[in-house]
């Protein structure tokens, strides 16, 4: 199994490293002392009521989405968030460390891509490298050259929030 470095090389995508204590929530990593330049995203791995769709929603940190608009939007029903196996078999990551780079385990690629319209405008994402006790800053161009080597196609959208 390949490791994020080893990807990130291989496809010469540039990216600055930050250690840090673990952090489970974007709260939480609204306390840290190191500042981390780029969109503080959150990412959301969804799924659909029968377990057929599995979406990873790529948000700013501080948006609640509402996910029954989101679900409408899709053409699917009842969007909710992926169990803590789920998140493992798909993205190879335990709660509290979901990250894109994560696509580089699915295989059959059974993960929609969506990010949103107010992230995407930034150049800049920071990403957990499948642990969360580290950040990893990617551009918009590195972002997409990994999705590219991970056979992973991607939507930008305005993704609904609730009020």
């Amino acid at each position: 199994m390949e490791d994020i470095y080893a990807v990130l090389a291989k496809c010469n995508i540039d990216y600055e490293k930050f250690e840090h204590q673990a952090v489970f929530t974007c709260e939480e990593s609204e306390g840290m002392e190191i500042k981390i330049p780029g969109a503080h995203t959150k990412q959301l791995l969804t799924r659909d009521k029968k377990g057929r769709r599995n979406i990873l929603a790529i948000v700013m940190h501080d948006k609640t989405v509402d996910m029954k608009e989101l679900g409408e939007i899709l053409g699917t029903k009842k969007l909710s968030f992926a169990s803590p196996d789920r998140l493992k078999r798909l993205l190879g990551v335990d709660p509290g460390s979901v990250t894109p780079f994560g696509l580089m385990f699915d295989a059959e690629k059974e993960v929609e891509v969506i990010f949103d319209k107010d992230a995407w405008e930034i150049d800049q994402f920071r990403f957990h490298p499948l642990i969360n006790t580290a950040t990893l800053v990617i551009n918009r161009d590195g972002f997409q050259k990994f999705l590219a080597e991970t056979g992973h196609e991607f939507k930008i959208m305005k993704i609904p929030s609730k009020s």
